[in-house]
């Protein structure tokens, strides 16, 4: 008999919804004492069972619906939960692709779990600390389910903004079961390579989310200049130089991600000589860029949902429009302009008005051609608009 927790009626309202977050509040404030991983069954105050969820007294969100019903979280139970995402990724594109997310959170009802597949090996990444006590069955259901040659673990830190602020490379991720992988790792994405690091730092070097707009981009940019900002590990640069643009410009904060960039060109038969790689803040680089009236068939804008340098601090609402602005006119006429933002709490509606702004600042008016998502590997439930946080929008100068 798992023990009860009280929600209020904001809550109550939120779970008949179906959303499975339960945050610190009030009521939660007199439950009993309780560890990370601690089963629960919510109700109202009435004692209505509104779902079963795991807690985490130390998080903003103390607890995480996993069923409906009482569960017991045995190895038999994640052999279940992942046998079913495994079947729900029939549904992604996975042509020459070796790297794809094979647990999404939420959208394969494990609230603060990310799983991803890089090549032979695994990544676990846990975004609650209500999932440790159960990470050696997790390990061993992905051994008998999966079959990978080796598991890394990454706990993701709640700090994550100051960590990036601080621009400091830690060893977050930690080997837990097999083979050890010799760093860099090389992958596949829609047939091109890219070297990937499932120790070091918060990201493992490739952004799979966006593996269908890079494919879509390869389609678009033959003989084009390129302007790719924000660049990080130059993904979108190499699709667009090994799908024939004329002229790669990648443009990034970090020197060391731009030498990362330069070695996902070469594992591709590509000479980072032949482009062009500039370590520095984009909007200094945009304004030197219009000065030298410079121009681009395609501008690619895939900030981070914050970015501090010595001379600025971009944030998505509030500087998404700066940035359209600046690079409208560094556009060719005819030319196409990406904008993307992976950040959760800015909706679609309120992103497209950031674009107005700038455009309205620049005295254009690019027309919409396209707006796109992530990829059937990140799915979402429709309960949890949160789950919708990747933003691509192709527009037209």
């Amino acid at each position: 008999m798992l023990p009860s927790a009280v929600v209020g009626p904001e809550t109550v309202r939120m779970l008949e919804l179906g959303h499975p977050w339960v945050i610190a509040d009030r009521y939660t404030r007199r439950w009993p004492k309780g560890r990370a991983g601690d089963l629960v069954l919510l109700t109202d105050e009435k004692g209505r069972a509104l779902g079963c969820a795991l807690r985490d007294p130390s998080d903003r969100v103390v607890a995480r619906v996993i069923s409906e019903k009482a569960v017991k979280l045995d190895q038999s139970w994640f052999e279940a939960m992942l046998r079913d995402a495994l079947m729900r990724r029939r549904h992604a594109d996975l042509g020459d692709t070796t790297a794809y997310r094979l647990v999404n959170g939420e959208g394969d009802d494990l609230s603060g779990v990310v799983i991803e597949c890089y090549g032979d090996f695994l990544l676990i990444q846990l975004y609650t600390q209500a999932w440790e006590p159960y990470l050696d069955r997790i390990v061993a259901a992905l051994v008998k389910v999966v079959g990978p040659r080796g598991i890394y673990l990454k706990t993701r830190p709640r700090q994550t903004r100051k960590l990036a602020a601080e621009n400091r490379e830690n060893r977050l991720g930690r080997h837990v079961w097999g083979a050890q992988a010799r760093f860099p790792l090389t992958v596949r994405e829609n047939g091109l390579n890219f070297l990937v690091d499932l120790e070091e730092g918060l990201h493992t070097g490739l952004f799979m989310d966006q593996r269908h707009n890079r494919a879509d981009l390869m389609k678009r940019i033959a003989g084009a200049h390129f302007l790719n900002l924000f660049c990080f590990t130059g993904a979108f640069s190499v699709a667009a130089a090994a799908a024939g643009a004329e002229h790669v410009v990648s443009v990034d904060a970090s020197a060391t991600y731009l030498d990362w960039a330069r070695q996902n060109f070469r594992a591709n038969g590509l000479d980072p000589q032949d482009h062009e790689f500039i370590a520095g803040d984009c909007f200094a680089v945009l304004a030197e860029a219009v000065r030298e009236n410079r121009r681009f068939d395609v501008i690619l804008m895939d900030p981070p949902s914050f970015s501090t340098t010595r001379s600025s601090r971009f944030t998505t609402r509030g500087g998404t429009s700066d940035l359209v602005a600046s690079a409208l006119r560094l556009l060719s006429p005819g030319g196409l302009l990406i904008c993307s933002s992976n950040h959760q709490k800015i909706d679609w509606a309120e992103f497209l008005k950031e674009i107005r702004r700038g455009a309205l600042q620049a005295g254009s008016s690019p027309r919409v051609l396209s707006t796109r998502g992530q990829p059937e590997d990140f799915p979402f439930p429709v309960t949890f608009p949160e789950g919708r946080y990747l933003k691509y929008v192709m527009m037209e100068k």
